[in-house]
This record gives C-alpha cells, structure tokens and sequence, in this order.
C-alpha cells in the first residue's frame, strides 16, 4: 500500500540516451517509502542525470520507473508535483548573494501562491503569513538549521554559510513545500568526514520522517539503499559518458 506521505521509488531497465551515448542504462530497484537511496557511482556516471529522469524533469529512452504509484516518463508532471529539488548544479543551486532570509521568504511565497488551494489563497493575509511562517519554522527545524547561530541570523548572505549549513538551507528549502521525494546532487561533495557524517545524520532523519530521500553521493553509507551507475555495474555495454556528455544529456532531454 502506498505511504500517504513518503514516495515509493522503483525502475526496471531504465536508461537515458543523449547525443553523445548513454548517460546510464539498466538501472533497476525497488525502495519503500521513507528509504534512503544513494546513488552512488563516479564523476560522469550519469548520476544527476537518474536523479533528475526520477523526479520527472528528465525525458528517458527505454524502460520504466514509478514514484509514489506515478510510471515515469509517461507520468513526469505529476512526480514533478511531489519531489522537491535540494542542491543540484546548474538547476536548483542557492544564489550567493540572498540572505537565508530572502531565500526562505521567496520559497514560501512560491509556495502559497503555486502550492495552494484557491481557498488557501483567500484567506486574510495575517493568516497566510502565520502559516508561511509555521512552514518555514518546521521546514528549518527539519533540516537542523538554526538561524540564530549563523553570523547574522537570517540576515547572513549565502556566500558567508559554510557548506553544511547551506546544504540544511537547501534541504530546508525543499521540506517547505512537504514534498513525498526530496532529491539532492553532490551529498558528500567537498565535505569533511565530520561534515559528511552530519550531512547523512540530516538526511536519515528527513527519511525516517517519512519523507523518501535520494541523494547522489561518491560513497554511500552503509544503511542507505544503494543504486549504482556506470559501466562497471551494468552488465550490457554501455558508451561512457563524460561530464561533458552528461550536460548534452541534460540539454537534449530539456528539449525533449
């Protein structure tokens, strides 16, 4: 029975195919709700680009996939509607010079006036603020980020947070809108041991809410649910892809 809250993930032979080869091919598992998935695999393997094919803004070649009980690709605006982006290069990166306040305020604008019901909308507008403001709070506490132990509260500039507290930023960011599937690039990219300890502390916790986490890392941690791309863990022959070939990828399946 599928979780009314965390999205159950799966794909069978799943592949992308962009114009300089595959960007990954016969990707195939099965996660329940509230699991952690690391989609571990090298630089150029085709991570982001499974990523973003399993949160619907990526157009597949061959095989399938469901997120939340919706089959990929036929299904694609509506997995869109329920998984949110953390930290993705190129796609959903924090602007550097916002504040953690500006950025929270304009993603829960978005939020009330995209996210909401007609009735929602017609609320008074101390109403709607008090509940913009829960959801923030929530979302922050969720992520562990606490505004007042950065240099200048809300007011500090994103270029002045260290990389794990703008990676509880993004994540924050994304839990505002309560999505089913939160998913992030990079999880460990950059990070110290103790801040990559911290960053799988954070995301454990978002899936152990119920919300279903997957994040592309370069080492997964022994308890998430794994998934792997790249020639070496597929057994069909595959054209290797590039960092290069990956971004035509990304553009070719924009257009698609």
């Amino acid at each position: 029975m599928e979780s009314p809250h965390g999205a159950a993930v799966s794909a069978e032979d799943f592949g992308l195919k962009g114009p300089r080869g595959w960007a990954f091919r016969g990707v195939g598992f099965s996660a329940p709700p509230g699991s952690l998935v690391a989609v571990e695999g090298p630089s150029g393997s085709g991570r982001t680009c499974l990523l973003l094919a399993l949160t619907g803004r990526m157009r597949t070649t061959e095989g399938s996939a469901r997120v939340g009980g919706l089959e990929l690709p036929r299904k694609a605006a509506p997995v869109r509607r329920i998984a949110a982006l953390g930290p993705v290069p190129g796609v959903s990166e924090l602007d550097p010079a916002f504040t953690v306040a500006e950025h929270l305020r304009e993603r829960a604008l978005l939020q009330g006036r995209y996210g909401s019901s007609l009735r929602t909308l017609l609320r008074p507008r101390a109403e709607r603020r008090a509940t913009a403001r829960a959801r923030i709070d929530t979302a922050l506490e969720a992520a562990g980020l606490d505004p007042a132990t950065l240099p200048k509260a809300e007011r500090t500039s994103v270029r002045d947070l260290e990389r794990i507290e703008a990676l509880r930023l993004s994540v924050a960011l994304a839990l505002i809108g309560k999505p089913r599937l939160l998913a992030l690039d990079d999880a460990d990219l950059k990070l110290s041991p103790a801040e990559r300890a911290d960053a799988w502390a954070l995301l454990r916790s978002v899936a152990a809410s119920g919300t279903t986490v997957l994040a592309v890392c370069s080492e997964a941690p022994q308890d998430a649910h794994v998934v792997r791309t790249g020639p070496a863990a597929e057994d069909i022959p595959t054209t290797p892809t590039t960092e290069k070939e990956s971004a035509d990828a990304i553009a070719e399946a924009g257009r698609a």
